[in-house]
């Protein structure tokens, strides 16, 4: 029986969802944190390793000599040494499109969540502040209407096709830049532009794109002076994707009225990121993937693709 082991087994699994499709597969060890000086010593004498969001380097991939197979429970690819575990003979593979419903959902929820204030305004009538009010209703800070307004998708694939509709929906136009535009799918309320154009029409700007060398840190001074005074920016994909200073100059300046994202250059979030002192920002933690039914799509997918390589086939391998 083959020894697996799971080196960040919380984030995926808190306690509210089961192990069983792995653990009917071999002997499975589950660690909720790995430090990465300890990454070799767990990996040991484990045919099989699974990891989140703990990096397996070429030198932990060295000392691991049973090693066959490293499923990474995630899309991105980061975090493992593929060119390294490919000249060990080591198979892996990701989880891609396990949640794209729950991440546009997420992305949409930061957008409702600045222009509507929703949680601002709860907390204030939780601790007392309508009581004491001589009117009706009263307001801490501008409420926006997204109807009629423009907005931008930077990467329109299953991620950004599902908030294209959303947006739609809400009587938003869309401009769209992706790699491979659909033709198919312009319409009267989505078309397919530059960045430029994107950037000088759009009033939100929704980053829904893989981090590559080629754009890390396209979201900056200069891409910004080209935005519309009052945009705002929505980022669930990948931090890296964003300048942290130049986008925090820009909120306290005014520039970008508002932005919303879940992810950052360095996580968990390091004490001096600009944007923890930026006005009119909101932070999440890496969460929009997080639901428990995108998180149980998740185990099962990364559990057949276990399945496949131990029955001597290929399902998403990435090396």
């Amino acid at each position: 029986m083959r020894k697996i082991v799971v080196l960040d087994g919380y984030t995926l699994n808190p306690g509210d969802i089961s192990w069983d499709a792995f653990s009917e597969l071999g002997e499975l060890i589950v660690h909720d944190r790995t430090d990465p000086q300890l990454v070799a010593e767990r990996m040991g004498d484990a045919e099989i390793v699974l990891t989140n969001k703990t990096v397996i380097s070429s030198s932990d991939l060295e000392q691991a000599k049973k090693l066959e197979y490293i499923g990474i429970l995630a899309t991105g690819l980061n975090i493992v040494d593929l060119p390294a575990a490919k000249s060990n003979n080591v198979v892996v593979t990701n989880v891609p499109s396990y949640g794209p419903e729950a991440v546009s959902q997420y992305a949409i929820a930061l957008l409702l969540e600045i222009a509507s204030q929703v949680g601002l305004h709860s907390r204030a009538v939780l601790n007392g502040a309508w009581q004491t009010q001589e009117d009706f209703a009263f307001t801490l800070s501008p409420l926006i209407e997204l109807n009629g307004k423009n907005c931008g998708i930077i990467g329109l694939g299953a991620i950004g096709g599902q908030t294209a509709r959303v947006v739609q929906a809400l009587g938003m136009k869309v401009y769209a830049h992706t790699v491979d535009p659909d033709p198919a799918l312009e319409s009267d309320s989505l078309r397919f532009v530059d960045l430029p154009t994107l950037y000088a029409n759009a009033d939100v700007i929704f980053l829904h794109c893989p981090l590559t060398a080629e754009n890390a840190h396209f979201i900056n001074r200069e891409s910004i002076s080209q935005m519309r005074d009052g945009v705002i920016i929505i980022n669930n994909a990948r931090g890296g994707l964003i300048q942290e200073n130049d986008l925090a100059e820009a909120l306290n300046s005014g520039k970008v009225y508002a932005a919303g994202v879940d992810v950052v250059s360095s996580e968990p979030i390091s004490p001096d990121n600009p944007l923890l002192k930026a006005k009119n920002i909101f932070i999440t933690p890496h969460i929009s993937w997080a639901a428990k039914e995108t998180r149980t799509r998740l185990m099962q997918m990364a559990a057949d693709n276990l399945k496949a390589f131990l029955n001597g086939k290929d399902l998403n391998k990435v090396n």
